[in-house]
């Protein structure tokens, strides 16, 4: 199951200081993959996805949060595609370990 949003990038509140930078997924789409994904949520409720934004593509997990998913976008990814907390960028992002319907 793939997914294409644009997202802001924002600084994790609680680790401001050493850049842990996220992009939410709209709501609508984390409860389209919450329902999709129930059965294979790892730990902490965390998804296995594969990423793309700009030519950067790699694998890392979907993150619960109070209304949403956060995805986590490396360092080496905003370096890479010039991109930093502010900044709205396009994802796209694909369900891994989920069967298909």
């Amino acid at each position: 199951m793939e997914f294409e949003f644009e997202a802001r990038l924002r600084l994790w509140d609680a680790r401001r200081d050493e850049g842990w930078t996220f992009a939410d997924v709209p709501p609508a789409m984390a409860d389209e993959i919450l329902e999709v994904a129930e059965g294979v949520a790892r730990g902490f409720g965390s998804v296995r996805v594969q990423v793309r934004i700009g030519g950067s593509t790699w694998r890392t997990s979907l993150f619960p949060g109070e209304s949403t998913y956060a995805l986590p976008i490396k360092k080496a990814v905003r370096t890479a595609e010039g991109c930093e907390a502010g900044d709205t960028v396009q994802v796209w992002l694909e369900l891994v370990d989920v069967p298909r319907p």
